[in-house]
């Protein structure tokens, strides 16, 4: 059986019973970073073997977990932080079990954007979550672009070295819309920005930025302006 577990985005005690039950009871754990993984278990006195899955090896780790379940084996499958498949390693692991028949099943928990949008005081009934925009800007802005007259609220994650970037190009291609940029969630520094896109891009310039952000942007209500049509 394949368990997919949902691990805390940054507070530990955030991690369910059920969570811990099943890490304790299965026999492998397959994490995307052993390291980071390791610190967890070790806090929960958990002591089992773990395998490498991120998303330089996931092709060849697939290959190996499905081997372990064909032969009866039971493993866990965490990410860094947060639900596994969710912007993190997992889809392709439960395609194959998909196709081949095998048991899985997800032991719900923390997701980074549905803490973000919540807090964001954005319309929560109806949103898109995009993840990881593109490193470069031209398409980055082709990527925005796609929910250009979206209505629905959207979200993004972003690095530290790229948030401002990404801010800036979704300024020009949905005009200054309202926003909000949430960092640190869960931990000792939990910080929700909300404002418009630019007032945003004045925020973090007085920042000292870290750990990942999550960017939660209102959707088209037809009444923003974008700047690249206003300067034509």
């Amino acid at each position: 059986m394949l368990y997919l577990v949902a691990t805390p985005i940054g507070n530990l005690g955030d991690i369910s019973q059920r969570a811990l039950d099943t890490l304790r009871s299965v026999d492998i754990i397959a994490s995307e970073d052993t390291r980071h993984t390791g610190l967890m278990l070790k806090r929960f006195e958990i002591d089992k073997p773990q395998l490498s899955f991120h998303e330089h090896n996931e092709q060849r780790a697939v290959g190996r977990i499905i081997d372990l379940l064909h032969l009866g084996q039971s493993v866990a499958l965490v990410s860094d932080a947060g639900t596994p498949g969710i912007s993190d390693p997992g889809f392709t692991l439960v395609r194959r079990c998909i196709e081949e028949a095998l048991p899985f099943t997800l032991i719900p928990g923390a997701s980074a954007f549905v803490m973000a949008l919540v807090l964001s005081g954005l319309p929560s009934h109806s949103f898109t979550f995009r993840g990881f925009a593109p490193r470069k800007s031209g398409a980055r802005k082709r990527f925005l672009a796609i929910d250009q007259t979206s209505p629905h609220t959207l979200i993004f994650y972003e690095s530290p070295h790229r948030i401002k970037e990404l801010l800036e190009d979704a300024r020009a291609v949905y005009g200054d819309r309202r926003a909000a940029l949430a960092n640190d969630l869960t931990k000792m520094f939990e910080r929700v920005d909300r404002g418009t896109l630019g007032e945003l891009v004045a925020i973090i310039d007085k920042q000292s930025l870290r750990g990942e952000y999550v960017l939660v942007i209102e959707g088209n209500t037809g009444e923003a302006v974008v700047e690249d049509e206003e300067s034509g």
